[in-house]
Parts: C-alpha cells; sequence; structure tokens
C-alpha cells in the first residue's frame, strides 16, 4: 500500500526548509560582515589625505563574489549600520560616520555589482577569454562605484573644493582598485560552489 504524504507534512517540510535557509542566509551574512570587518583593519595611511589605503574594498568584492548580491550587499548594510551606530568596525577598530565614511556605504554598491558578475560569470557560455573579460570589466565596475558615495561624503565632510577632493579621495587609489579588481576577479567561480 502507498501512502501519500499529507498536506499538513508537506507544509511543515516547507517551513522547516524555509527556517533551515533564513538561517543558513543570516549566517553567511553575518560571516560576510566580520569578513568585512577583519579584512579592512588592513590599511595603511597616507599623509596628505585622511582616506588610507585599505583591503576594505578587496573584501567587498569578495564577500560579493563569493556570497552573491543580495548576502554581500547585506553583509555591507550591517557593516554600515553597525559603524553608523559607533560600533568599532571600521579601519583602527573604530566606527561612527567619520570623514571616510561614504566609502562604507560604497560597500553595498561594491558587493552587490561584484554577486552581479559572479552570476554573469557561471552564467557565461563563451570562451575562457571572453570570460575573463568581462569579469574584470564588472569587477572594476564594482571598484569603482565605491567613489560615488565616498566622494559626494569626503567633500561634505571636509568642505573641500571637487578637485582636491578628487585628489584626496580618488585619485591615489587607482592603481591599487585596478589590481584589487583584477586580484577578486579569481573569486568569481567560488559563487557557483555557494548557492
Amino acid at each position: 500500500m502507498v501512502t501519500k504524504p499529507s498536506s499538513t507534512s508537506t507544509a511543515g517540510s516547507l517551513a522547516h526548509s524555509s527556517a533551515l535557509t533564513y538561517v543558513r542566509d543570516a549566517g553567511l551574512v553575518l560571516a560576510g560582515t566580520l569578513a568585512l570587518v577583519l579584512i579592512g583593519q588592513i590599511t595603511i595611511p597616507l599623509p596628505f589625505t585622511p582616506v588610507p589605503i585599505s583591503m576594505g574594498t578587496f573584501a567587498a568584492l569578495g564577500v560579493g563574489a563569493v556570497l552573491g548580491s543580495r548576502r554581500g550587499a547585506l553583509s555591507a548594510l550591517l557593516l554600515g549600520a553597525l559603524a553608523a551606530v559607533g560600533a568599532p568596525v571600521l579601519a583602527g577598530w573604530s566606527g561612527g560616520t567619520v570623514v571616510t565614511f561614504g566609502y562604507v556605504v560604497g560597500y553595498i554598491l561594491i558587493a552587490a555589482i561584484a554577486g552581479r558578475a559572479a552570476t554573469v560569470w557561471s552564467r557565461h557560455s563563451g570562451s575562457t577569454a571572453a570570460r575573463v573579460a568581462t569579469g574584470v570589466a564588472l569587477m572594476l565596475l564594482a571598484s569603482a562605484s565605491v567613489y560615488i558615495p565616498g566622494l559626494i561624503w569626503l567633500k561634505v565632510a571636509t568642505g573641500a573644493g571637487w578637485g582636491t577632493t578628487l585628489y584626496l579621495g580618488l585619485v591615489p587609489f587607482i592603481v591599487g582598485d585596478i589590481l584589487k579588481s583584477v586580484v577578486a576577479t579569481g573569486l568569481l567561480p567560488a559563487r557557483s560552489r555557494l548557492r
């Protein structure tokens, strides 16, 4: 005799599955935030600007590439929320809406675009060279996106003109961001293993 599962047990199974998915996603978001906090501690201060060279942008690229757009952006959003309320999660174990806080807001954009790059990577049907070129281009776009909120916040916080703001918050970081984007492209295949 074959018995059909009751609709009650099926509904209970789905609810259990949904709860596990939620817990897993929450754990991954927390892990992503922890990665942003820890890797973001790696900085090199520059004497002529309040903006340090930071591995935080690389961390945001990696978190987005590995966790995907939604979880990566939520990890960065949680980092920003913690920093905004003063939790010591920023470089030097500081917190608050400091002069570089706009870059932290930009991590949300970086993670979202890097996550999208990982999706494109996994679905790309062209040659390896085309896949890598597309991945690098999208990671460069992700890396560049940090400058939208970063430079606006820096300009407002310092009261500097746009020329000075670009000198303080963009020019010294271009080469490093290109390098970080190219290296982070190597993380794009990891997304297909973590669904």
